[in-house]
C-alpha cells in the first residue's frame, strides 16, 4: 500500500515555511495635536505645545502617555497668563487638567468634539 504525502513537504535545501497572514490591525486615523512639555502640580495645569491644528474652549481632548490616559473638556486656556478662547498651531499654552500629566504625553482632539 502506498502512503499519501503530506501537503507541506520539505525540500532538502529549504526549510518549512508557514504562510500565515499577519493579523489585521486597526490603524488610528487620529493624529496628535500636540504634546505636554511641563506640568505644574500645585495649580494642576499642564503646558501643551500645539503642533497640529487648533484648540478651543469647550472641546474635548484626550491625553495619553505611558501612565496617563484620560479625556476632559477644555475649561481654560492661557498664553502668557492671558486667557484665550482659541489657541493656534505653534503656540505653547497652559490648560487646567483634572489629573497629573507628564512630559511628552500626547494630546489628541476627541472625535466627538
Amino acid at each position: 500500500m502506498r502512503r499519501k504525502r503530506a501537503k507541506t513537504r520539505t525540500v532538502r535545501s529549504r526549510k518549512r515555511v508557514s504562510r500565515k497572514k499577519a493579523p489585521f490591525r486597526k490603524v488610528s486615523a487620529v493624529k496628535p495635536i500636540g504634546k505636554v512639555t511641563h506640568y505644574f502640580p500645585k495649580v494642576k495645569a499642564g503646558v501643551i505645545k500645539l503642533t497640529q491644528g487648533s484648540l478651543a474652549l469647550g472641546e474635548v481632548i484626550h491625553i495619553k502617555g505611558h501612565t496617563t490616559d484620560f479625556k476632559q473638556k477644555v475649561a481654560s486656556i492661557q498664553l502668557n497668563h492671558v486667557p484665550l478662547k482659541r489657541a493656534k498651531k505653534g503656540q505653547e499654552i497652559g490648560i487646567r487638567v483634572k489629573s497629573r500629566v507628564r512630559q511628552n504625553d500626547r494630546v489628541y482632539k476627541d472625535r466627538q468634539s
